[in-house]
């Protein structure tokens, strides 16, 4: 058992709470750097997640540890919690901003604006949402071709204020632009699209894990310390096992690494 756990079940939650933190305070930090890359951003996210797990006698930690049963690692668990409570933060610190759709836009291109740029839709999802409801078909290379404009005409990268992390973590599109130039960007979406796909089914402390080793280079064993994993082999093996899935799923869909 955890020392942090025996202190809980043994009813010292302030000491619970201080081996805790020391525990796991790399695993939230690095979860709310994958959502937020301000650095005092990232600290003030911090401060607002521990502050909620404290909040009324670790509540939230003891709801989980009172469970009858687990359908999850207490670490799976804990990257799960704090990327919700991440996403309400931004949510909250961002929703003062109230957009407005540029008004040289034609009609079609105000609703690609309405839909990737305020609702946070990926280019297919917007495709699909408006051609659903369009009075003439449209296919998905024409509707590019109208995002492309849309960029074009409402500046919208260069200009583009904060959104919420919801908009940013469901819009792969937006994670591969390139804000000099926005057809580039446009082009990229679809593979920034399928990358996000290929990493959807991957379990949330195991895409941790891989940025952990691949972004920040830590060490294999400090990870498996941290996420409570066996040892630096289990590491390895479960980010390769999950690199080469998404290395395949690119490869389905006929991505080459030079194209990301």
């Amino acid at each position: 058992m955890e020392p942090w756990l025996s202190q809980l079940n043994a009813g010292h939650s302030d000491a619970a709470w201080d081996l805790f933190v020391e525990r796991y305070r790399r695993l939230a930090l690095a979860t709310i750097r994958r959502l937020v890359h301000d650095h005092d951003d990232v600290m003030d996210v911090f401060s607002s997640v521990c502050a909620a797990l404290h909040a009324n006698d670790l509540a939230r930690l003891r709801h989980y540890v009172n469970r009858s049963a687990h359908n999850a690692r207490f670490s799976t668990w804990l990257v799960v919690v704090v990327r919700h409570l991440t996403i309400d933060w931004l949510r909250e610190r961002d929703g003062r901003y109230r957009p407005v759709i540029p008004t040289e836009l034609s009609q079609m291109q105000r609703e690609i604006y309405r839909a990737v740029f305020l609702d946070g839709r990926s280019h297919r999802e917007a495709y699909e949402l408006i051609a659903s409801r369009a009075s003439t078909a449209i296919d998905f290379s024409s509707f590019l071709r109208e995002v492309r404009e849309t960029y074009r005409r409402a500046r919208v990268l260069p200009m583009m204020p904060k959104r919420d992390a919801a908009t940013s973590i469901c819009n792969a599109d937006e994670l591969a632009s390139d804000a000099g130039d926005p057809v580039h960007s446009v082009e990229q979406a679809d593979a920034a699209r399928h990358v996000a796909d290929g990493l959807a089914p991957i379990a949330p402390d195991v895409r941790v894990a891989i940025e952990l080793l691949v972004i920040e280079r830590m060490a294999a064993a400090d990870i498996a310390r941290v996420l409570g994993w066996p040892n630096a082999k289990a590491v390895y093996n479960r980010v390769y096992r999950a690199l080469d899935s998404v290395r395949a799923t690119l490869e389905r869909a006929g991505i080459r690494r030079q194209d990301l």
